[in-house]
């Protein structure tokens, strides 16, 4: 399965939006499950008689599997090109779903989602699509890596109705065999747009002061920001964990959250639903601001809605207020996870990009794990999701903390847009 680099001329061309609306075809297609296992949290909570933060396991092992199975991709990637990893990956959805849709108890359940769905299936969807599709623009990079990423939000959007649609209608364990079958076929179709890989462009080495509107590749260095690159990727993980510890309290508990409210799980995955449609507006406006003034101050601008949107789900309890505040959730903080991979593209080497995208999202994805286990572990302790949300404001501070950092370097060295 040898695929051959695209010329140079192909960046920006009209071959690279075809193949950009197939990465966010194929990014709804295999990021469903970590939506999809959301909605149906409460009917296997039920079905195996267990606690909340029991009942959150297979979402934590998912995304755990996501995350280190995105470095292990982004290898094979940065090597082979994403064709290998794609139809992998397609394979693996199928076979886990159907796996899940026949488990007899809560650890097969888990484990068909931790090892098959997350280590093997949507690990290929993000941060491997991601690292690609950056290195197929220049001019729209940030507006790029958002549609890509929106892909993600486009699954959170689509998925969640059509899963409580299908939970009433046939239950969840046929429901997750139909899934299989249409996610798992559409991933092997789509992947025939992928036998070639990225054109082999040569990195900026300084940019001229009236090329404002290029990309910000100029800072690219073995030392970025002048810290060692091992540092530097560090740090930009911490935060990214933080940041989706914060995040993964509205995503993975709404429609739990709606259920214990009175409201049931069909207002709860609608919520969902209008989050994560707000979240795909909030990334393409993200896109365009990246565009403007660069990864770095995009993640500031995101961490600063995403602590003020959880604050309004502190006070309020209503039905309307809830669907309000959940979409200004998605509308506000939709631009983060992506200005961190634009953030390894404008300083960190590109001849490792698949790798450096793949350990920083790995680092958000483990937030979103961590962050979906303890909120159900808090509600345990506590019979409340109050404590839960100020929990993720306190690690949205963290992530903030961090990106000033990196803001204070980058400005004292001359490194911004």
């Amino acid at each position: 399965m040898t695929s051959h680099h695209a010329p140079s001329e192909w960046i920006d061309s009209r071959f690279a939006l075809r193949r950009l609306l197939a990465t966010l075809a194929i990014m709804a297609l295999g990021n469903g499950a970590m939506y999809v296992v959301s909605v149906v949290l409460p009917s296997v909570q039920t079905e195996f008689g267990i606690s909340r933060a029991d009942a959150a396991m297979p979402y934590t092992l998912l995304m755990l599997g996501f995350g280190v199975g995105g470095i292990f991709m982004g290898k094979v990637a940065d090597r082979f090109g994403v064709l290998p990893t794609l139809v992998w990956g397609g394979l693996a959805t199928g076979v886990g779903y159907v796996l899940a849709a026949r488990a007899e108890g809560m650890w097969a359940f888990s484990l068909a989602h931790g090892l098959i769905l997350g280590l093997m299936g949507c690990a290929v969807t993000f941060a491997p699509l991601m690292a690609d599709t950056a290195q197929w623009w220049n001019r729209r990079r940030g507006v790029a890596v958002a549609v890509c990423a929106s892909g993600n939000y486009l699954a959170g959007a689509f998925w969640p109705p059509v899963i409580q649609w299908g939970i009433a209608n046939w239950g969840w364990r046929d429901t997750y065999t139909a899934l299989g079958l249409i996610c798992g076929g559409g991933m092997l179709l789509l992947s025939l747009m992928f036998r070639l890989r990225p054109p082999l462009a040569a990195e900026v080495v300084k940019p001229s002061s009236a090329a404002s509107s290029a990309p910000a590749t100029a800072w690219v260095s073995e030392t970025p920001l002048g810290m060692n690159r091992v540092r530097a990727l560090f740090l930009l993980s911490v935060a990214g964990v933080a940041c989706c510890v914060a995040m993964s309290m509205p995503q993975v508990h709404i429609v739990a959250y709606c259920t214990d409210l009175g409201f049931g799980p069909a207002r709860g995955a609608e919520m969902l639903s209008l989050m994560l449609a707000c979240g795909i507006v909030s990334r393409l406006v993200s896109g365009h601001i990246c565009d403007r003034i660069g990864g770095l101050r995009t993640l500031l601008l995101g961490s600063v809605l995403q602590g003020t949107a959880l604050l309004l789900f502190l006070p309020f309890e209503g039905l309307a207020s809830l669907y309000l505040a959940s979409a200004l959730f998605g509308l506000f903080q939709g631009g983060i996870v992506p200005s961190y991979a634009i953030i390894v593209r404008e300083y960190f080497p590109a001849v490792r990009a698949g790798v450096q995208t793949g350990t920083v999202i790995m680092a958000t994805l483990l937030g979103m794990a961590l962050g979906g286990w303890m909120s159900g572990a808090i509600f345990d302790l506590t019979g409340s999701y109050k404590a839960a949300f100020v929990n993720g404001i306190a690690w949205n501070l963290l992530n903030l903390s961090i990106a000033l950092y990196f803001y204070r370097r980058a400005r004292g060295m001359g490194q911004l847009r």
